[in-house]
């Protein structure tokens, strides 16, 4: 049932994103899946994240792969640390420690919603990632 519920999920997920950003997803321990224009799923298993909870990628319109992120850490296309992106306060036992969101009509911004743990201070916070900074890997700016 849950897997079946899982895949319902993801297909009205992903055919809700006519820009295709949400054609890469990393997850899990170094594991990710990405979906081309035609819904198809290939496994991934160059990612860096090694969390059981949340986490959130984001890709652009064409499905380009932009960035991925545990809430603490944000990684770029090429899998490596992304300038500026340690020590987000998002928390790995909050059951989603990160969102993404694009900034509307700007496509070089992205904020990344982050959320504590109730046992932290941190409650919910925000950066922001400019995708046209550094050599179009991406900067966390804020």
């Amino acid at each position: 049932m849950k897997k079946t519920l899982f895949h319902v999920l993801l297909l009205c997920l992903v055919s809700t994103y006519g820009q295709r950003q949400a054609a890469n997803w990393y997850f899990g321990e170094n594991a990710g899946i990405r979906f081309d224009a035609n819904n198809n799923i290939a496994a991934l298993n160059d990612g860096q994240l090694n969390t059981i909870e949340g986490c959130s990628s984001i890709s652009d319109n064409d499905g380009n792969l932009q960035f991925y992120t545990d809430g603490k850490t944000v990684y770029t296309s090429t899998h490596a640390i992304m300038q500026g992106g340690t020590n987000l306060v998002g928390d790995e036992s909050s059951t989603q420690t990160a969102i993404v969101v694009p900034r509307p009509n700007n496509p070089n911004i992205y904020y990344i919603f982050t959320v504590g743990s109730n046992n932290s201070n941190n409650g919910m916070k925000y950066s922001v990632v400019d995708m046209s900074m550094n050599g179009g890997l991406g900067q966390v700016t804020i």
